[in-house]
């Protein structure tokens, strides 16, 4: 049996994955970010999808991923920017490799009450879900330094 704190981390782990996922897609089709938001309560949070079960996921947690990314998307971008190397630009980097990277700053920016090294380790995990193992580096690397300027 589960306990209460593995079942949360696991909601909170099953809400970053989620809304990486609503971030890429609010990226490539622009749908209104309520709707999207939405969707993804009423057919991605918990469903089995193509025999493909979602986790449960800390709806909240989620609710305040997407929203709080979408809403300091500026922020998030120069902070990111900031750490590329010289000659790389966000436009540069894979769509949801962004998505991974701006939630993962917003994380640290603004969910003080999440320990920094959960918050990198959740995002490389994410990152792993689509990339080789150098990639997940990159995570690594770019959000630590983020957090480090960002004072946590």
């Amino acid at each position: 049996m589960k306990s209460p704190q593995n079942q949360r981390a696991l909601a909170r782990s099953a809400a970053r994955l989620a809304a990486v996922q609503a971030l890429y897609q609010l990226e490539m089709e622009q749908p209104a970010l309520v709707q999207l938001i939405d969707e993804f309560h009423m057919h991605r949070l918990g469903a089995s999808i193509e025999d493909v079960e979602y986790a449960d996921a800390d709806v909240a947690f989620f609710d305040d991923l997407v929203r709080g990314t979408a809403a300091r998307r500026d922020e998030i971008d120069g902070l990111i920017g900031g750490k590329l190397a010289q000659g790389w630009s966000l436009t540069r980097l894979d769509r949801t490799m962004i998505q991974i990277l701006r939630a993962g700053t917003y994380e640290l920016l603004a969910r003080a009450d999440v320990p920094k090294a959960t918050t990198i380790s959740e995002y490389v995990d994410v990152a792993h879900a689509f990339f080789e193992s150098r990639d997940a580096k990159f995570v690594n690397g770019l959000l630590d330094a983020i957090a480090k300027d960002a004072g946590r």
